[in-house]
């Protein structure tokens, strides 16, 4: 490593991490909670004001299916974006989000200190830690001799804990235009990072049936309840080693003595590669199909997949070697396995960019009440993305192979 890249890297303070990664914790940012979502992108804002200009995007439009059936709008709190040198010859995007799974009534919304160096909260690893190590990072790009070298993007989304509905096209319009991607997601405990990911899909149906008395002309109804039951039944018989299917609930049903003529079911499906993911495509078609026809109701879906798969192909493993070869100049021994959960670095990747998509903290029990984050990965985490990013503006790296 470089004189002038130890120099670079010394502007990193990982106490001042810290008390951001504090400030931003204590605020809620559940991903329903627009009033938090707002206060969270204020406090962002300000702290990544001193790289450019930062720009607050209303979310594209988006909808959901209520228990009842009818499709009605979903409100996301705003995006942030930021610009840097693009007419650079090699431009990279950055992507954090700041939302957490936890909403304002959850009695999750306090830090702890578990033990010394261990800080529990929400947030702290997924992923308002990870925002520390990326601003911090790109501080020491801006310190270092090479930062005329590499423009960037930033997009600090605020709904991807609930699949990015809101920030997809802001994501996918900025990553067409650079040359690589880099998410600050955690890493596990001991730094691994996430490799191959499957995609993600989460749908509604909705059963409309024909209400009749139970005990006096059963056979005049139609019970959507049997039909959600028997379609939860056929899409569950389509898990296979490509393909993960969790049919996650039944909302309908009434008294007793009427037969229900509504149901909406609740499925997640996650293929790991593209083909699985037309194949579960079409067979989810056709089994909505199939129980519209043998129980003579109707049925409507909502939803897609959100999250394409993203295997870990040459072209995505060419960055995951500079990262490895960057962490080794650190001391850091970097690898990667295959990951069950998703991201926006699925969809990123979708448009043939290169991305690494847990360059975040390590920490670990994300999306639960034991969240905990490593503290002194804050600094540790921030040296590896500075340095990635000075080695990215001298020796450049191209979209594609």
């Amino acid at each position: 490593m470089s004189s002038a890249e130890q120099a670079a890297l010394a502007t990193i303070d990982p106490a001042a991490m810290l008390a951001q990664v504090e400030r931003w914790c204590a605020v809620n940012s559940g991903s329903r909670n627009l009033p938090g979502l707002a206060a969270t992108a204020g406090l962002l804002a300000d702290a990544f004001a001193s790289l450019g200009e930062v720009r607050a995007l209303d979310p594209a439009d988006a909808s959901q299916m209520l228990p009842s059936g009818d499709v009605v709008s979903l409100a996301h709190g705003q995006n942030l974006h930021l610009i840097v040198r693009p007419q650079a010859r090699t431009r990279v995007l950055l992507t954090g989000h700041y939302d957490t799974v936890f909403p304002v009534d959850h009695p999750f919304q306090t830090l702890d200190w578990r033990e010394p160096g261990i800080l529990n909260g929400p947030g702290v690893a997924d992923m308002k830690g990870g925002i520390a190590v990326m601003l911090a990072a790109l501080t020491a790009l801006e310190a270092s001799p090479w930062a005329h070298d590499l423009g960037y993007e930033v997009v600090l989304n605020s709904d991807e804990e609930v699949s990015s509905p809101g920030s997809a096209p802001l994501l996918l319009e900025a990553a067409r235009r650079v040359d690589a991607g880099l998410t600050f997601e955690p890493a596990l405990p001991d730094g691994t990072l996430a490799g191959a990911r499957p995609g993600s899909g989460n749908f509604a149906i909705h059963i409309a049936g024909r209400a009749a008395h139970a005990g006096r002309e059963p056979e005049k109804g139609r019970n959507a309840v049997i039909a959600a039951a028997d379609l939860a039944l056929r899409l569950s018989a389509l898990i296979a080693p490509d393909l993960k299917v969790n049919v996650a609930k039944i909302e309908g049903g009434g008294p007793n003595n009427v037969v229900p003529d509504s149901a909406v079911l609740r499925v997640n499906m996650r293929p790991a590669t593209p083909e699985a993911e037309t194949r579960a495509h079409a067979a989810l078609e056709g089994a909505i199909a199939a129980v519209a026809r043998a129980h003579d109701v109707s049925a409507h879906r909502h939803g897609n997949f959100a999250r394409p798969p993203k295997p870990l192909d040459a072209n995505q493993l060419r960055l995951f070697e500079l990262v490895k070869s960057t962490g080794a100049d650190l001391g850091l021994p970097i690898g990667w396995r295959d990951a069950g959960g998703v991201c926006d670095g699925n969809n990123l990747a979708a448009t043939g960019l290169a991305v690494v998509d847990t360059l975040g903290v390590r920490g670990g029990a994300i999306h639960s009440a034991d969240e905990y984050l490593i503290v002194e990965s804050l600094g540790e985490r921030a040296r590896l993305a500075g340095l990635l990013l000075m080695r990215i503006a001298r020796l450049g790296f191209s979209r594609a192979a």
